[in-house]
């Protein structure tokens, strides 16, 4: 996949577009959205030339292969889209055992790895409002006639989606176990153990007679836009995630790779009027307990980018902004820092693998409390990600996510939330950020706007 070619069409929605072969195995989308900086591009992109799933007892070594996936780096046309083809997908959580000797379990339905390469995607430009349908191939002729394949993907018509409730109020698990585990990681924080574990709650449910995955992913895009929403199908599993956090980004650039890294730790909910919500708002801004763990998790972050990043170059130019989305506000931190020469996207995925803002501080004992709190998390927390031609990879923090299973009864799913526990975290606080956590994607659920 040497060259690529771009044709420029008329603009339609990333989700309706997406929502057309949103059923086929291999389908994926990540689609952009809201006022955030980085909600400019949206990507959908289907029928693969070559794909790759990891089940926890497969032994390859995950990196390798995604490696042996991506291929020779390849040149990409300037000023287009940053992604134009290559590799995407789901890293799942439970690849960090294998990184990291956190003694978890795996689920037992999801694949550590699931990923696959796409010579032909859709790019869709929100700025500019136009779609840029991206073909890569061996010579010109076949990179064209890859981007000509895409270009068609959008006279495709789509169901019609459901009005209504998607599922029934889906079950979370219990107010009081999830206190009880909050106040004992507050008692191993208190002896020493850690400094920050990330919690997480499960809701379990089962979607209507006549309702699929994608209709989630379509309803929350419409009523709770996300800058890093994303969906993948797969054979009898599907994953919709409403995630506003990125892990690590890189990015080409004069005289090598910038990687970045944002992650989210404070949160307050929106407000019921608008000087309550600004009330709300600075009150997370002023919070020196919710700016005490976003701190930690971005000393954790500096010191995963320092593994793969050149010395003395980690920067933070921007730390707590407060950033706002339909249910949440959030304090959001930047860390920088260039590759060493050598160095790659993949270099840095398993070095910062799996993210610092869902595990804790230190991570790896984090890890262990979570895998003695939690059953095994599977996709939930892990990453979506695509990796360019060029050496470009985009991630996101999989949180605001539901993953969904297709069983007799239909289409079975689970949601996760979690909260950052620290020293002074008051258990009934904790749960009810979680709750404020998953409430888009709850109301989505019920058909509530």
């Amino acid at each position: 996949m040497q060259c690529a070619a771009i044709i420029e069409t008329a603009w339609r929605e990333p989700a309706k577009v997406l929502a057309a072969f949103a059923d086929e195995p291999w389908s994926i989308g990540f689609l952009s959205g809201g006022a955030a900086q980085d909600a400019r591009w949206s990507f959908v992109a289907r029928q693969p030339d070559r794909t790759a799933v990891l089940s926890p007892d497969d032994p390859r070594d995950p990196f390798a292969v995604l490696r042996g996936l991506i291929g020779e780096t390849a040149p990409t046309i300037a000023d287009g889209p940053p992604f134009q083809g290559g590799v995407a997908g789901l890293a799942g959580y439970d690849l960090g055992a294998r990184i990291e000797a956190a003694g978890a379990g795996s689920h037992p339905r999801w694949p550590h790895l699931a990923c696959a390469r796409y010579p032909a995607v859709l790019a869709f430009d929100h700025g500019e409002q136009v779609v840029l349908a991206v073909g890569r191939g061996a010579d010109e002729a076949s990179a064209k006639a890859a981007a000509r394949r895409a270009a068609a993907w959008l006279g495709a018509e789509a169901p019609p989606s459901p009005a209504g409730a998607l599922a029934a109020p889906p079950l979370g698990s219990p107010a009081g176990d999830y206190e009880a585990a909050v106040a004992q990681v507050v008692a191993r924080i208190a002896a020493g153990e850690i400094f920050q574990a990330n919690i997480a709650r499960r809701w379990t449910g089962t979607l209507a007679p006549g309702a699929r995955p994608f209709d989630l992913m379509a309803r929350l895009a419409r009523t709770s836009p996300a800058p890093f929403a994303a969906y993948l199908r797969l054979d009898g599993l599907a994953l919709v995630s409403n995630s506003p956090e990125r892990f690590v980004q890189v990015r080409p650039a004069a005289g090598g790779l910038v990687a970045r890294t944002q992650p989210i730790k404070g949160t307050r909910p929106r407000g019921a009027t608008p000087a309550e919500d600004t009330a709300l708002a600075e009150a997370l801004a002023a919070s020196l307990k919710d700016r005490a763990e976003n701190l930690m998790i971005v000393d954790l972050m500096r010191n995963d980018l320092a593994r793969v990043c050149a010395a003395g170059g980690v920067k933070t130019p921007e730390l707590f902004r407060v950033e706002s989305f339909v249910n949440v506000h959030h304090l959001v931190s930047t860390v920088t820092g260039a590759l060493s020469p050598g160095r790659t996207a993949i270099d840095l995925l398993r070095a910062a693998f799996p993210p610092g803002s869902i595990t804790g501080a230190p991570k790896v004992q984090a890890m262990k409390v979570i895998g003695e709190l939690e059953p095994p998390r599977g996709p939930f927390f892990g990453s979506m990600f695509w990796a360019g031609a060029d050496g470009a990879l985009d991630a996101s923090v999989l949180i605001r996510t539901v993953g969904f299973e297709r069983s007799a009864d239909g289409w079975d799913f689970e949601a996760r939330a979690g909260a950052g526990i620290v020293a002074d975290s008051d258990p009934l606080a904790e749960r009810l950020e979680t709750e404020a956590k998953i409430s888009a994607v709850l109301k989505a659920l019920a058909g509530e706007a």
